[in-house]
């Protein structure tokens, strides 16, 4: 980045980048209206720092532990199709309806049936209530005329009675109903958030390193909601809404005449077109909102990761007011959405409201008429006010499912991402040994980024048995070697051969299972010693994993702990030292047993002692078997059989230690001689 760092006060200030473009300013504010410049404060200095994206520089490889600021939040995924809401529902159908479990249609099948019933019953309460209403104006009638018709009254407490058992009964069908579905939905999201848990794993490297981990973890679990709603409601209202509006219209068409079927009709006609054009104005709201929790999200997570960097640089104001500054994003968004909730609720109560008081009066003249009776009014209220409740439900389900969609869309489309990086369809399994264990580079060529090679047709072998350590500076692909070895990556032309056979003919699984590796940043799950020691092999017994902490020199230390093995190592590992941490990384890769071992600057974290204990036990770990040492200090690999050097994208020296040493021009030498000379003459004379 190309940064200059001006300060405001009340008079005309500059902002000036060197043979880039100068801005004339004169406060904060006038800053913050310049396009594409982005704009923080520095609350120690009280300067302020302009960024123009405009010259922001592209990294040309990958870290793993490069922070998550350089990463997509979410972004665009590539390789991926577009995704409707059709596609959505009938991938949530395909597991509602799953053609390999009898059990879960069983119990979708039983759960409709309740459904149906419910709703014959909620259909029949006003009914009842009608009849009895007429029974009982009668009986007051005849009473008028001094009679006592016993016959009369004992209907209408028979037909009371009904009234309650069936609001009892549908009530208890819709509870039924609910517990029979509850497995189907719960079944479903199961196997749906494992296949997006999986999917997420068969990704490429190159795909986590470019995104955020807050906002993808974030993403999912808003669409695995979304789902669980989605499946409730297409199965608890829209279905049942819709055949309750058949059966109600039916009814009162049939009853009571086409003009209240008619006006029925109307009333879910024009308040679903109301609810479908409001909800439609309303989900940019819910966009934007998603945007600023996600943002707000990956700088509260990326914030406090880095804990131990904010508090080196006393930078806690600034990350308040960075968090504090997406929050005032969703703030707005979540104000825009509640308002327009509000506006959205009145309509539709005002439009059912409205339809209630027309049927009304059409009854009542009806009556006057005598077309109708008493009863009739009653129960054209019941049944429209029957048809209020699912269908103000259906309003707020249909804003809540077009939320919940616009939530899965994400999931659903990172679930159309195939990996670029996948096994060929006749991909055999790597059967390996220590005997023939053996590694080829052939003419290699790669980049990260277009016109900026890491390697330009690099080519070695690596023996079977044999310890080879690759050296070089900074950037000269190093670790990119031993990506590309795992399949992390595809070289852009060129072979790499494992046992004679080419990695792309070899199913992954089988090739990373006969590699073993200590990494450069050894991260640690977030739980105990003994889990993370285990994860090299879960088939391995404890006494299996004693003998490889010990071989990691990490044996004594585990058990000066109160807890021992079972001591949580913290989030990362942050709980332990860096070389505990390393320790544990290496003898989880001594427990994996595989015929080819890498380290990847193994020891850079131990202090001497430890390091020589490690070299020692290392030497015993990797006798026999085929191991690739990527080492800074060249102190470490003098043991090799043989050392590779690497410049310019290409293997430049090669040979052992001191062979290399015998040429006083070659590059190893100059690395060794740098390394070794504690003093240079120039500063020593000075001294």
């Amino acid at each position: 980045f190309y940064r200059t760092y001006v300060s405001l006060g009340s008079g005309d200030s500059s902002l000036i980048c060197t043979g880039l473009k100068t801005l004339s300013l004169r406060s904060p504010e006038e800053i913050l209206d310049k396009k594409n410049v982005v704009f923080s404060k520095s609350y120690k200095t009280k300067s302020y720092k302009v960024v123009l994206p405009s010259v922001q520089k592209k990294r040309d490889c990958f870290h793993p532990g490069a922070s998550a600021l350089a990463r997509d939040s979410l972004g665009t995924f590539e390789g991926t199709k577009e995704i409707t809401s059709k596609d959505m529902l009938q991938a949530m159908l395909s597991y509602i309806w799953p053609k390999d479990d009898p059990v879960i249609k069983r119990r979708v099948c039983f759960a409709l049936s309740l459904l149906v019933g419910a709703k014959l019953l909620n259909v029949t309460i006003p009914f009842l209530f009608k009849y009895a209403v007429d029974d009982l104006n009668s009986y007051l009638n005849i009473l008028s005329m001094e009679n006592a018709p016993e016959t009369i009254a004992t209907s209408a407490v028979a037909l009371l009675v009904g009234y309650g058992i069936a609001r009892a009964g549908a009530s208890g069908f819709n509870e039924l109903r609910n517990a029979v579905f509850a497995r189907v939905a719960q079944h479903s999201i199961r196997k749906i958030a494992r296949n997006v848990f999986v999917h997420l794993h068969n990704q490429d490297l190159s795909f986590h390193l470019s995104k955020q981990t807050g906002a993808l973890s974030k993403t999912i679990d808003r669409g695995s909601r979304g789902i669980n709603f989605v499946l409730s409601a297409m199965v608890f209202n829209i279905v049942p809404t819709a055949f309750e509006l058949i059966l109600v219209s039916s009814v009162l068409g049939i009853k009571c005449g086409a003009a209240f079927a008619g006006l029925s009709l109307a009333c879910v006609g024009i308040y679903a077109l109301f609810t479908l054009l409001i909800t439609q104005w309303r989900t940019k709201f819910r966009v934007f909102m998603n945007q600023a929790e996600n943002e707000a999200g990956n700088k509260a997570v990326d914030s406090l990761i880095n804990y131990e960097t904010v508090k080196y640089f006393n930078n806690e104001l600034y990350e308040a007011e960075r968090y504090n500054s997406s929050l005032l994003k969703y703030e707005s968004a979540s104000l825009k959405t509640t308002t327009s909730l509000a506006l959205l609720n009145f309509g539709q109560n005002a439009i059912f409201s409205g339809a209630i008081a027309i049927a009304m009066v059409l009854a009542a003249k009806e009556i006057m008429q005598g077309n109708l009776t008493v009863g009739d009014l009653v129960m054209i209220n019941g049944l429209l006010f029957q048809l209020s409740v699912p269908l103000g439900f259906l309003g707020s389900v249909y804003r809540e499912v077009r939320q919940a969609l616009i939530d899965m869309q994400t999931m659903f489309t990172l679930m159309t991402r195939n990996p670029t990086i996948k096994n060929a369809p006749n991909a055999k399994s790597l059967n390996l040994s220590a005997d023939n264990a053996t590694i080829e580079f052939d003419n290699i060529c790669f980049k990260y980024t277009e016109g900026k090679p890491v390697f330009d047709g690099l080519s070695c072998s690596i023996p079977a048995g044999k310890k080879i350590a690759i050296v070089g500076g900074s950037g000269t692909g190093k670790s990119t070697l031993i990506r590309l070895l795992f399949r992390f990556f595809e070289p852009d032309s060129g072979r790499i051969l494992v046992g004679g056979h080419d990695v792309k003919d070899l199913d992954i699984e089988s090739l990373r299972k006969a590699i073993a590796i200590v990494p450069q940043d050894s991260v640690l799950f977030h739980d105990t010693i003994k889990y993370n020691l285990h994860y090299g092999d879960f088939s391995k017994s404890d006494e299996d994993v004693i003998v490889a902490s010990k071989m990691a020199n990490l044996h004594d230390s585990v058990t000066h702990w109160p807890m021992g093995y079972e001591t949580q190592v913290g989030e990362r590992g942050l709980k332990l030292s860096g070389g505990e941490k390393q320790r544990v990384a290496i003898a989880r890769a001594i427990l994996k047993g595989s015929p080819i071992l890498v380290f990847d600057e193994a020891t850079s974290s131990l202090d001497s002692i430890t390091e020589h204990n490690i070299l020692d036990a290392l030497e015993v770990a990797t006798r026999g078997r085929t191991s690739i040492c990527i080492a800074h200090r060249l102190s470490t690999v003098m043991d090799a059989d043989e050392i590779l050097v690497l410049d310019q994208g290409k293997v430049v020296e090669r040979g052992t230690h001191w062979s290399l040493l015998k040429n006083p021009d070659s590059l190893y030498t100059k690395m060794w001689k740098i390394q070794h000379t504690s003093v240079p003459n120039d500063k020593r004379n000075k001294a």
